[in-house]
């Protein structure tokens, strides 16, 4: 290795993490880290919410660098796929969802089971991103007031739901009044545009 390349090495060590190992490997890793950071997510308003929202971008990258691999090598298994749309899923952008979903919707078109759940929610969250109602019911927002389930669409049925492991409506709106009552409110002022825009259409000051 020459002194430029281990010098690029040192200073861009997530660019090169993907190709130093498996990249199946790497997908299970960054998917494990994933899982165990956001099973305690700090305060929105902190600086250690946004070191974690740095190290989401970071895994992502990782993990679109592993898939690329993957296709080279004769591309990706279900649960390679289930991995990567994981972290997609915590993405910022309409685009990322939509990438969960299909990463998603494909692992469990291959008979993977624990990407059903993913697949729906992740679609709702790519029309949430956009503005327009969830299909499922699997995204949650605070208000300044309260936690809420997302706009739904009123013509999903919970057997549709069931088909892609999601419970029923009732038991959705019961866990948004949980997390009412055990989650803070973060400041709305932060919110992003599409939340913002929705706590004007529900009345809400952001």
């Amino acid at each position: 290795m020459t002194k430029e390349a281990a010098l690029e090495r040192t200073m861009n060590p997530a660019e090169h993490r993907a190709s130093d190992l498996d990249p199946s490997r790497t997908l299970a890793t960054l998917h494990a880290e994933d899982e165990r950071e956001h099973a305690a997510v700090p305060p929105v308003d902190t600086p250690d919410y946004r070191a974690l929202r740095e190290r989401d971008r970071a895994r992502r990258a990782q993990a679109e660098s592993a898939l690329t691999l993957l296709q080279e090598r004769g591309g990706a298994s279900a649960e390679d796929l289930f991995h990567a749309a994981w972290l997609f899923n915590h993405g910022d952008h309409p685009d990322e969802a939509r990438r969960a979903h299909e990463l998603a919707r494909e692992a469990a078109g291959r008979g993977f089971r624990p990407a059903r759940w993913l697949a729906a929610a992740a679609y709702d969250r790519w029309c949430m991103y956009q503005g327009r109602p969830q299909k499922y019911g699997t995204q949650f927002v605070p208000d300044g007031e309260c936690h809420r389930l997302w706009d739904t669409d009123p013509t999903t049925t919970d057997a549709e739901r069931a088909a892609w492991d999601v419970p029923p409506l009732a038991a959705q709106l019961l866990r948004a009044e949980e997390m009412t009552r055990t989650e803070p409110q973060p400041p709305m002022t932060d919110a992003p545009a599409w939340l913002k825009a929705a706590l004007s259409r529900w009345g809400k000051s952001g």
